[in-house]
């Protein structure tokens, strides 16, 4: 794909949760199906007609394990956060249909101990999680999600 058909893709409707724990450090997974360090915090794609709230309960549920008993909602992102792919990534992501994804954030505090986060799900998404301090989470995502967790991180600043 050129860079101008990658323009006029669409940006996909996604949800973002940023999980902290008592300690204010915030839960980050090491991503399946990458080969090299990706770490992120959970994320994934609206449905049709779904709530974005409900999407990122079923979101944080299907990635992690964690239930939505064992988290509060505290915050949200004032706006929707977008960003691009890079180019090469296009066409093998989402079939070639969106150029990157539009994210509303949710910050939720966890009550629950960590043996009740389980990354072994039915579809899983990480090899591996961990808890992270907030100062250090943007330095451990990938380059083009930077912007991005920066933002989400300035908007939930004083609720971590």
């Amino acid at each position: 794909m050129t860079p101008d058909q990658i323009a006029q893709l669409p940006y996909r409707p996604c949800v973002g949760v940023m999980v902290v724990n008592g300690a204010g450090e915030v839960f980050v997974g090491q991503r399946r199906d990458r080969d090299t360090d990706a770490w992120q915090m959970p994320q994934g794609g609206v449905e049709p007609g779904e709530d974005p709230r409900e999407a990122a309960l079923r979101e944080l549920e299907e990635e992690t394990g964690i239930s939505r008993d064992l988290v509060k909602i505290e915050a949200e992102t004032e706006t929707w956060l977008p960003y691009d792919l890079p180019h090469e990534l296009v066409p093998n992501i989402w079939k070639g249909r969106f150029r990157g994804q539009e994210q509303k954030w949710f910050l939720m505090r966890f009550s629950g101990r960590d043996d009740q986060i389980n990354i072994a799900t039915e579809h899983p998404e990480f090899s591996q999680w961990r808890w992270l301090a907030a100062r250090d989470l943007v330095g451990q995502i990938v380059p083009f999600k930077r912007a991005v967790y920066a933002r989400v991180l300035d908007e939930f600043e004083g609720h971590i």
